[in-house]
């Protein structure tokens, strides 16, 4: 397929050949594609990725029948070519090592080892290619006792630690460990991954040196934890679940008005004196128990008890707007719909409609990342499945008899 206009971004000048599936790998090649990289996702005959049929929900067609293009395909596989190619093939694998020769990255997230035996593993590519950046993600990493297990999302967050403190404390209602509302993991290892690959590409352009990359969710669930670890590595204590409350500053929380609720993330003293002020409560601000941060964590359970009193019987729109005009953090719980409706998230432009071959149009969440000098440009939807094939093998020097050929062994 012909690109609509020529791509823009500070990444216009490089090739990713993309052989991840589900989230981690595609997120990653999305950012990559929404900086201007040329990605081209290579997918299963017939089936694809297998993220196409994780719905409902689906797109609907231009009939409002639904396409087999789940949403969660379509979070992750903006502005990619789609080709498909049974790897498994001898003649899938000269495709792939074909492309990965014209390629500046290749990422996949196959287990550890699986792609070695048809030869287009790091080792392999590289061999073809020495300067080729490739980046390997996987559940466990490339060693360690592990390294053979698959791993999702879900799996990862409860064995990485974060749902022992995502969740309300077992002995209150509803309590107990929480996963993340999205899927966390696979979401940030895509962005080290993203990461990783540009610090490569960069090494590269002083050294003219490749590099294989080895990404690990577990490791990415570790590297997470952040301020809840190294809590834990100073004090020897491990951290429990507390709700919405945050462990080393307070008041941080949500509380109840009389018409909705809000979250409260006061930062400092100031602020919490200023709190203080709009709740016609300056006492509490030169209290010893609640003067500093130290001593309001410590007090939590006391202050806690004083503010909700006091939240509860206001309007929560005033509230915010007063707690807005004096500086103290505080929002409203949208939900997404709200979220999205927001007049900033509006403004922005963080919710736009690309034209798509079966729907007409396709809505999506585009990259929060905005550059002065190289602007991002969002025209390619997530692709159809094998919907540039053609034209990718036709740029290798493949005759339509020769693809003909190959549809009909089912190599692609």
């Amino acid at each position: 397929m012909t690109e609509p206009s020529p791509r823009q971004g500070p990444l216009t000048h490089i090739r990713v050949l993309d052989m991840g599936r589900i989230m981690a790998a595609p997120w990653a090649t999305q950012m990559l594609a929404d900086l201007g990289a040329e990605v081209i996702k290579i997918e299963r005959p017939e089936s694809g990725d297998d993220t196409r049929s994780w719905g409902p929900p689906f797109l609907a067609d231009r009939d409002g029948k639904p396409t087999g293009e789940a949403g969660y395909y379509l979070s992750v596989n903006r502005g990619k070519q789609s080709v498909a190619v049974d790897i498994a093939t001898p003649e899938g694998q000269k495709i792939i090592r074909e492309l990965a020769e014209r390629a500046d990255v290749v990422i996949e997230n196959f287990k550890a080892g699986a792609l070695a035996r048809y030869g287009l593993d790091s080792t392999s590519l590289r061999a073809i290619k020495p300067d080729l950046i490739y980046c390997s993600v996987t559940g466990f990493g490339q060693d360690g006792p592990r390294r053979d297990q698959a791993a999702y999302d879900f799996a990862i967050q409860a064995m990485g630690g974060l749902m022992s403190v995502t969740g309300e404390r077992d002995d209150l209602p509803g309590g107990g460990p929480q996963k993340v509302g999205v899927p966390v993991i696979d979401l940030f290892t895509g962005m080290y991954a993203a990461v990783a690959i540009l610090a490569a590409l960069n090494r590269r352009a002083t050294t003219g040196q490749g590099e294989t990359i080895d990404l690990a969710m577990l490791d990415v669930a570790a590297a997470l934890l952040s301020n809840q670890a190294m809590n834990h590595l100073v004090s020897g204590r491990t951290p429990q679940r507390g709700g919405n409350r945050h462990p080393n500053i307070q008041p941080q929380d949500v509380f109840s008005c009389a018409d909705g609720r809000i979250v409260l993330a006061v930062g400092n003293d100031s602020q919490f004196a200023r709190l203080c002020a709009i709740l016609e409560m300056p006492d509490l601000a030169a209290d010893p128990r609640f003067a500093t941060n130290a001593a309001r964590v410590d007090a939590n359970a006391a202050l806690t008890l004083l503010l909700r009193q006091a939240f509860g019987g206001l309007d929560r729109s005033a509230l915010l707007a007063r707690l807005d005009a004096a500086g103290v953090p505080a929002a409203p719980i949208n939900s997404v719909t709200d979220a999205l409706a927001d007049p900033q998230i509006v403004h922005r432009g963080m919710v736009r409609s690309l034209s798509h071959p079966l729907a007409g149009m396709v809505p999506q969440i585009v990259s929060p990342m905005r550059f002065a000098d190289a602007p991002l440009r969002f025209e390619r939807a997530p692709p159809l499945l094998g919907q540039d094939t053609a034209d990718i093998l036709a740029q290798l020097g493949y005759d339509g008899e020769q693809c003909a050929a190959l549809a009909r062994r089912n190599v692609i």
